[in-house]
C-alpha cells in the first residue's frame, strides 16, 4: 500500500472533520432560526454570529469533494453515482440556504423575511441530513458491484444507515450551535441556547455516538478507532458538564472535540476500506485499489504542504477578527432604501 495513498486518506478525513465541526455550528444556527427566536432582532443576532464565517466554512466541503476526486477517483465515481439523489438534494439545500442568507435583508417586509428565514432553516436542515446520510453510507457500505456500479434502484441507499447518519449530523449541528451561540451571542439568545446545551445536547449527540460505534462493530474496529470513540465520549461529556456550569468557551471546546474524535473514529474504523460493498466483500473499494497514481498523489501532497498553512492561517485570522459577541444593541433598526426614481419623485414633491 502506497504511503501517499494513506496520507491522502488521512487528509480527506481531516477535511471532513473540518467541515463537520465548523460548518456544523452554522448549519445548526440556520436550523435554529426556525424555532429558537421570538422576534426579528433575535433572528438578526443569530444570523450575524455566522455572517462573517459561514461561506468560508463551506469551503471545507468543496475541498473535501475535490480531494476525493483527485486522490481517489474510483471512490468518488462510485459514491457520487450511487448517491446522486441525496447529493442533488444536499446541493439544493446548500443553494437555498446561501440565497436565503444573501436575500433575506433586501426587502423590509414581514412576508419577505419569513420566506427567507424558512429557506435558511430548511436549507440547513436538508443539507445537514443528506450529507450525514452520505457519510454514514460510505462508512457502512453501499450496494456496488465489481465495477463500482449501483446494484438496485435509485433509492436503494435509503435505510437505517442513512437515517442514523442524517440524524447524527443534524443532532450534532443543533448541539454544537447551542454552545456556539452561548459563546458568540448575548441577551435572550445566549440564555436560551445555554439552557439547551446543558439540558438536551446529550440526547442530540446520541445518533452520532451510535454511528461511530456501529462502524467499529461493522468493520471490527482497531485500537486507534476505539480510542477515538472513547475520546469523543469524553469530549462530549466534558462539554456537557461545562455547559451546565455556564462555561461557554469550554462547553464549545468539548462539543467540538466530540465532533473531531467522532469523525476520526469513523474513518479510522473503516480503514483500509473507503467504500464497502454490501453485495460482496470482494467488491470493496480500498485505499489500495481506489487511489490515483503515486505520482499524482505526490504532486498533490507537495501543493497541499505549501497551500494548506496559508488557507488555515487566513481562516484562523478571520475567526480572530470577528471574535467578539454579537449583542442585540449592535443590531440597527431595519431601513428601506428607495430606488433612485422614487427618491427623485420625493424630492420633486417636497
Amino acid at each position: 500500500m502506497e504511503t501517499t495513498a494513506i496520507i491522502w486518506f488521512v487528509l480527506i478525513a481531516v477535511l471532513w472533520i473540518g467541515f463537520i465541526v465548523l460548518e456544523g455550528f452554522d448549519l445548526g444556527v440556520g436550523m435554529r432560526m426556525l424555532f429558537a427566536t421570538r422576534d426579528e432582532r433575535e433572528r438578526r443576532v443569530m444570523l450575524n454570529t455566522i455572517g462573517p464565517v459561514w461561506d468560508g466554512n463551506e469551503v471545507w466541503l468543496i475541498t473535501a469533494g475535490a480531494a476525493l476526486f483527485a486522490a481517489y477517483p474510483a471512490w468518488y465515481a462510485s459514491l457520487f453515482s450511487v448517491l446522486y439523489v441525496p447529493l442533488t438534494v444536499a446541493l439544493v439545500g446548500l443553494i437555498l440556504r446561501a440565497v436565503s442568507i444573501e436575500w433575506r435583508g433586501k426587502v423590509h417586509t414581514a412576508r419577505w423575511r419569513s420566506m427567507w428565514t424558512f429557506g435558511i432553516g430548511m436549507g440547513s436542515l436538508t443539507a445537514a441530513f443528506c450529507i450525514g446520510a452520505m457519510l454514514a453510507l460510505t462508512s457502512l457500505g453501499l450496494p456496488i458491484d465489481a465495477n463500482g456500479d449501483r446494484v438496485g434502484g435509485p433509492f436503494v441507499w435509503l435505510g437505517a444507515e442513512a437515517v442514523v447518519g442524517g440524524l447524527a449530523v443534524v443532532g450534532f449541528s443543533l448541539a454544537h450551535s447551542a454552545t456556539f451561540l452561548g459563546l458568540k451571542a448575548d441577551g435572550p439568545i445566549r440564555e436560551r441556547t445555554s439552557v439547551f446545551a446543558a439540558r438536551w445536547s446529550p440526547v442530540f449527540l446520541l445518533p452520532a455516538a451510535v454511528w461511530a460505534v456501529w462502524v467499529q462493530i461493522e468493520h471490527g474496529g482497531n485500537v486507534l478507532s476505539w480510542a477515538f470513540v472513547v475520546l469523543a465520549v469524553l469530549g462530549g461529556g466534558f462539554g456537557w458538564l461545562q455547559a451546565r456550569r455556564r462555561r461557554e468557551g469550554l462547553a464549545f471546546t468539548g462539543y467540538a472535540a466530540f465532533g473531531v474524535f467522532g469523525v476520526a473514529a469513523v474513518f479510522a474504523g473503516m480503514f483500509p476500506k473507503v467504500l464497502p460493498s454490501t453485495v460482496d466483500p470482494a467488491f470493496d473499494l480500498t485505499v489500495a485499489n481506489a487511489a490515483n497514481s503515486p505520482y499524482t498523489l505526490t504532486v498533490m501532497t507537495v501543493v497541499t504542504v505549501v497551500a494548506l498553512p496559508i488557507i488555515l492561517g487566513y481562516q484562523a485570522w478571520s475567526y480572530w477578527i470577528f471574535r467578539k459577541r454579537v449583542t442585540p444593541g449592535m443590531i440597527p433598526d431595519a431601513h428601506i432604501v428607495l430606488p433612485a426614481i422614487l427618491r427623485d419623485k420625493e424630492s420633486v414633491e417636497r
